[in-house]
């Protein structure tokens, strides 16, 4: 291995820490959840060879094969992605970030009710996340802005994420980048007639099919589109249910001259999934890990939920203090997306660009639940709640970048108008009477239709515009200063709103033809990064950011207008736009052996929107207020070792140190918050990979240590922390024709085996999915409000390219 490749390999296996960047355009439920509630240039290279990707403001020259880390951006390619399980969410490739953690309660992250990503301490809501440089909005269990990143795209056609672990990537198209910003890349149409197949399998009758079709170049301008449908499917590991998936993706590139192209991109997805119950830790306590919803899809799971509503309950359940809440029917996610845009990527002259994209989205949501607390007319004890979204979007993003002596000049602006339904109907279920049904068990993953009640409803629409300037000065060869800000004006306004008196009571009201504006005029990012010495490299970074106002379904998030219209005027006056300010600074080194990093940063969190509950957690009593700050310090520190070829053992340590800055008054009652960690996230983490490669063969096992979390606020009820492991081993036996000249179409065949949760570990993974209780008094160790990790599970998979 040449000593240019080897300092590449080394680098890109590093898991360093984000530092700063120079350039954005370089490289770079219960109550919450309504259960309770009634120009990079990619060099072409044959696999498994590593792309090679030249970065034009680094001066580095990375593989993307691994990892590209420049200032505060850190690159994750399709070659990592792809070692995953097939399938496997590449969020949770992310997650061996240092500093970033995320949760699942299945090991292909692929269950949106449990998917949970976190950076430096923000949650997902708080990170902007774009496709193409299209706003995926935030990231919730019913997106109102925006959809999860695993059904805008296929895991396959992810060329890469770029990681921003600082909040100033001013360029970005997002209004809620307090934390970072995730940019996926979609691969594009290769040049050359061909296709992939990927079929994998797994434990609990997992499957997943992925199959492309790339059109090669039609004609002498270049022209090129693909084609792909993805299917996953697989059962529950705990309880009755499977999870199915599919995906369509398309995407069509049109070259302009040598350096100019329109590119087109369509997305279809549609998922039918059960989500596991919520558990709680005098449930694990008391009945341990394994205790499944009541439905099994036939007359008597429909029997045992009908006893619990009745008052009688499996064995063991007289031990909660909370049985009927302990475990439910069933709960269900059915949803349809349409998502696409199309870009424009023109080279004025030298000097020049400009690049312009507009995109659309049009989303339908059926989530689900059975509740034990509202009768259907024909007589049975349950009803099913069914909460329907809809999203109806577009917009448009133009931006300009001009060169000039040792300047490189950006600017640019963002405009989208959101259309958000959040309504919530009630359908009947049957009854059993003298162990006969009153109607067929309606099947939970089909399409409900025919409501005996609507329980709730607000329309909301958003208009929102962003603009920003950015200038980032070459003062040296090896030394660049970043200077730019955003200005934010998103206002939002709700109407129709309707609450149904029998269910809420007589007098209830929601908000209703209200609205609020965020503006923010100046929000600056200013950086630097200086490589001082061969090999040694120092960046610093300063930027703020807002986070504009949430939506959501009623008591359903922090939301200011998913509260009752006494709720929201009495608060009203009192909220402001959440906003942070991050100052972070880092260290780099990297050659032929050895990489490290450490990145220190502190965030000063301001006016946090929270929402506080209290009374009955079927209808609670819901406000969401200003608690004030979150003060964030913290720093990453990573080290590899390659010491003989194709060896590389890489180690991380993250430690956070995020507490609340105010005590919280609610209802006469004083929290004691002030100086506790923040929830769900924790502490310290603790991450390592040993890898080796030799011709075609790759192994890996990677470990973590995921540190103790606050479960409640005042921090008297905590999960423990939890190793787990994973390993791996692919093979790759390269263009077939060297074996048979019969098989010379197929250029590729990759082999994998997949080990997920190595030694079996016992875990909590999400956390605060329904939010999180305030302390022990308030009922916290009976809030129904986590989710057990999964088992050990086997994967394997086999991969043709044509």
């Amino acid at each position: 291995m040449s000593k240019l490749c080897r300092f590449s390999f080394v680098l890109s296996m590093t898991t360093i820490l984000s530092g700063v960047g120079v350039s954005q355009a370089a490289v770079r439920h219960k109550v919450a959840t309504g259960r309770f509630a009634p120009a990079q240039n990619v060099k072409k290279s044959s696999a498994p060879k590593p792309e090679v990707v030249i970065s034009s403001t680094s001066e580095q020259l990375s593989v993307s094969a691994r990892r590209i880390v420049h200032g505060a951006v850190e690159t994750v390619s399709q070659r990592l992605l792809s070692q995953a399980p097939a399938g496997t969410n590449p969020m949770k490739v992310l997650g061996s970030l240092p500093g970033v953690m995320f949760q699942s309660d299945d090991p292909q992250g692929l269950n949106t009710w449990s998917i949970q990503i976190f950076m430096h301490g923000f949650q997902a809501q708080e990170l902007g996340m774009t496709l193409d440089g299209m706003p995926l909005g935030e990231l919730a269990y019913r997106n109102y802005n925006g959809l999860n990143p695993v059904l805008a795209i296929s895991s396959e056609n992810v060329q890469r994420v770029n990681v921003s672990q600082s909040a100033g990537a001013e360029d970005v198209a997002a209004t809620n980048n307090l934390g970072g910003t995730l940019a996926y890349i979609s691969s594009d149409p290769h040049d050359k007639l061909g296709g992939s197949i990927r079929q994998g399998f797994g434990s609990y009758g997992n499957f997943h099919t992925f199959v492309r079709f790339d059109s090669g170049d039609l004609n002498r301008s270049g022209s090129k589109f693909y084609v792909s449908y993805m299917r996953n499917n697989g059962n529950l590991w705990k309880g009755y249910g499977n999870q199915f998936s599919q995906q369509v993706n398309a995407k069509f590139v049109q070259p302009l001259g040598h350096d100019s192209r329109i590119s087109a991109f369509f997305d279809w997805s549609d998922i039918h999934q059960f989500t596991m119950p919520d558990t709680s830790p005098e449930v694990i306590h008391n009945l341990g890990y394994n205790v499944p919803n009541y439905y099994n899809a036939r007359q008597s799971g429909l029997q045992a939920a009908i006893n619990a509503a009745n008052g009688v309950y499996p064995a063991g359940f007289d031990k909660l203090a909370d049985k009927t809440d302990s475990a439910y029917y069933e709960a269900t996610n059915n949803t349809q997306d349409l998502f696409g845009g199309i870009k424009a990527d023109i080279r004025l002259n030298d000097r020049l660009t400009w690049n312009t994209t507009a995109y659309g989205h049009g989303e339908t949501n059926q989530t689900t639940w059975t509740t034990p607390y509202y009768p259907s007319p024909g007589g049975s004890p349950l009803s099913e709640l069914v909460k329907e979204p809809e999203i109806r979007r577009f917009g448009i993003i133009s931006q300009l970048h001009y060169k000039i002596a040792h300047n490189e000049i950006g600017g640019g602006v963002w405009y989208e108008n959101n259309a958000y339904q959040s309504p919530m109907n009630a359908y009947s279920m049957p009854n059993i009477v003298n162990g006969k049904l009153t109607s067929a068990i309606p099947d939970p993953l089909g399409n409900w239709k025919h409501p005996f009640a609507e329980i709730y409803n607000q329309n909301y629409n958003t208009n929102t515009f962003t603009a920003f300037v950015n200038d980032t000065y070459h003062v040296l060869s090896n030394l660049a200063l970043h200077f730019g800000f955003k200005s934010v004006l998103s206002t939002t306004r709700v109407g129709d709103g309707y609450l149904n008196q029998d269910y809420y009571g007589a007098g209830a009201r929601i908000a209703s033809s209200e609205g609020l504006t965020t503006v923010k005029a100046f929000l600056p990012h200013i950086s630097a990064d200086w490589h001082f010495l061969r090999h040694h490299e120092l960046f610093f970074d300063i930027s703020e950011n807002v986070h504009t106002y949430a939506e959501c379904g009623y008591k359903l998030c922090a939301s200011p207008f998913a509260v009752s219209q006494e709720a929201f005027d009495q608060t009203k006056s009192s909220l402001h736009p959440e906003t942070a300010w991050t100052y972070a600074v880092g260290y780099r080194y990297n050659d032929q052996h050895i990489g490290a990093s450490v990145y220190a940063y502190r965030t000063n969190f301001n006016n946090r929107l929270q929402q506080i509950t209290s009374g009955s957690s079927i209808n609670p009593i819901s406000t969401v207020a200003n608690v004030g700050g979150v003060t964030m310090n913290g720093v990453d520190a990573a080290l590899t070792i390659m010491p003989i070829e194709g060896l590389s053992l890489t180690n991380s340590i993250s430690y956070n140190h995020a507490t609340y800055d105010n005590n919280i008054t609610e209802a006469g009652t004083v929290y004691a918050l002030k100086g506790s960690q923040v929830v769900n996230y924790p502490r310290f983490m603790y991450k390592s990979r040993l890898s080796y490669s030799w011709h075609g063969l790759l192994t890996y096992v990677d470990g973590s240590y995921t540190g103790t979390r606050n479960y409640s606020y005042t921090g008297d009820v905590k999960v423990p922390g939890y190793w787990l492991a994973n390993a791996g081993v692919e093979y790759s036996f390269g263009d077939m024709k060297k074996y048979s000249s019969r098989l010379g179409a197929i250029k590729n065949i990759v082999v994998s085996f997949n080990v997920a949760n190595l030694s079996n570990s016992r875990y909590i993974s999400t956390m605060g999915e329904n939010g999180n209780p305030m302390n022990i008094a308030s009922g916290a160790m009976s809030f129904q409000s986590m989710l057990v990790g999964a088992p050990r599970m086997f994967f394997g998979s086999i991969r043709a390219d044509f």
